[in-house]
């Protein structure tokens, strides 16, 4: 009881201790500015690895994606934060900010709008979340939550239902953080219309927004629902909100909508629509494990765009299933080719190198990978070469990595480090 005492008591003492510097209005966050910078720009990489990495055969989308964001940060209320705006190769409509101004747009939302505004609407709802810390503000709440989870797990624990009471807080810890709140995305949607009508846009493109997200949630396409509504939930409030605070502005109707810079803009896009579908279908064959139809769309695919790193990626993938191994291997390359930057066809790669029995360049090409992404797939596999090259000391720094993700490959490098300790002991002179 002493400890959940102490816990509320810490609690109560920390709110207010921040101010909200969008609205002026105190809110709970731990985070100084220098942490939330650092940590955007700790999590802004991995992020964009983990969501298909940068977009790059139209390298001039980013910059001109990267110069309307600017010009909204620039009349924000932290116009000073270390903003950066990146396009990621992904086919789900999705836009996320990271805490520090670290903002990302995928591919396949950017397709879905029309104009500059809309473009401008979605940037500024993000900028918004970033300025007005609730990035840091979730992450302190989640870690409170956490706290709470351990002071209740704690003061219950010898009680019978203890360990169901912390289970359950656990759950709605999870739960609670799984999107921005209400509150949140209602004062992102709002200031953001406050920033786009700084910097000159028309508002009514907020409102056609939300319109649309409304339509595709009703709907139920599986991709939107994967995305934005996943984190931004779409609703009737939010655009009565928004077409209420476009008329409290006075410029709904009026300012820039730069239609035809937009389209110039996501021209290479539209054109390679076909392509991308193509590969959405290939996609789907493979996982109904239609192998030779897969393959056969990805081609289809590759030939409309052939400078799409995807593609070659998932064209070495289903020549693997196919047993086309060296085929695979020059697919994989390719895609390293054009896309250096990215994590999945190195490790991709490296795992058929290792199959393949190619250890110095297996090992070589999984430390590519990790070094873009750290993943338990490249560790697990970096501790099995470590182990066969008889670097007992490696091989088990990198299981115990793996080990702590859980789940078959977790199983199996546990099993390692069990093995690893068995055979240590077994060669330690026995006491007389």
């Amino acid at each position: 009881m002493r400890l959940l005492v102490l816990f509320f008591a810490a609690v109560g003492a920390l709110i207010g201790c921040s101010v909200n510097p969008v609205t002026g209005e105190s809110q709970l966050t731990l985070m100084s500015p220098s942490q939330e910078v650092a940590m955007g720009e700790k999590s802004y990489a991995p992020s964009q690895q983990s969501q298909g990495g940068r977009y790059t055969v139209d390298p001039d989308l980013t910059f001109y994606v990267s110069t309307v964001g600017k010009k909204l940060a620039a009349v924000s209320d932290r116009p000073n934060l270390p903003y950066e705006f990146v396009v990621l190769n992904n086919d789900t409509p999705n836009a996320w900010a990271l805490p520090g101004g670290k903002i990302a747009l995928n591919r396949g939302l950017l397709v879905q709008l029309k104009d500059e505004a809309q473009l401008a609407a979605v940037l500024s709802h993000e900028i918004v979340h970033a300025a007005a810390k609730h990035g840091a503000t979730q992450m302190t709440q989640n870690m409170l939550l956490q706290l709470g989870v351990q002071a209740v797990g704690y003061a219950t624990k010898d009680k019978p239902y203890g360990a169901y009471t912390a289970t359950g807080a656990g759950l709605g810890a999870s739960a609670w953080q799984a999107r921005y709140g209400r509150g949140q995305e209602l004062e992102a949607d709002a200031y953001g219309m406050v920033y786009m009508s700084r910097a000159g846009y028309g508002l009514n493109a907020a409102v056609e927004l939300q319109q649309t997200f409304v339509k595709l949630s009703q709907s139920r396409q599986s991709n939107w629902l994967e995305g934005m509504f996943a984190s931004h939930p779409p609703s009737q409030e939010r655009v009565n909100a928004n077409r209420l605070k476009a008329q409290q502005l006075g410029t709904g109707g009026k300012g820039n909508r730069n239609q035809s810079s937009f389209q110039r803009a996501i021209k290479q896009l539209k054109k390679d629509g076909p392509a991308y579908k193509k590969h959405q279908d290939a996609i789907k064959a493979a996982s109904q494990k239609q192998f030779s139809q897969a393959l056969a769309l990805t081609e289809q695919a590759i030939k409309k765009q052939p400078r799409e790193g995807m593609f070659w990626e998932t064209k070495g993938h289903i020549q693997e299933r196919l047993n086309r191994n060296q085929a695979a291997l020059t697919s994989f390359e390719r895609a390293i080719a054009n896309n250096p930057e990215y994590f999945g066809p190195y490790l991709a790669r490296g795992l058929l190198e290792k199959k393949l029995g190619k250890a110095q360049l297996a090992e070589k090409d999984l430390l590519s990978a990790q070094n873009l992404l750290p993943t338990q797939t490249a560790n697990y596999h970096l501790g099995e070469l470590a182990l066969a090259r008889r670097d007992t000391a490696q091989a088990r720094a990198y299981f115990q990595i793996a080990a702590q993700s859980g789940g078959e490959l977790g199983q199996a490098a546990q099993q390692h480090l069990t093995a690893l300790s068995q055979a240590e002991s077994q060669r330690q002179p026995q006491k007389q």
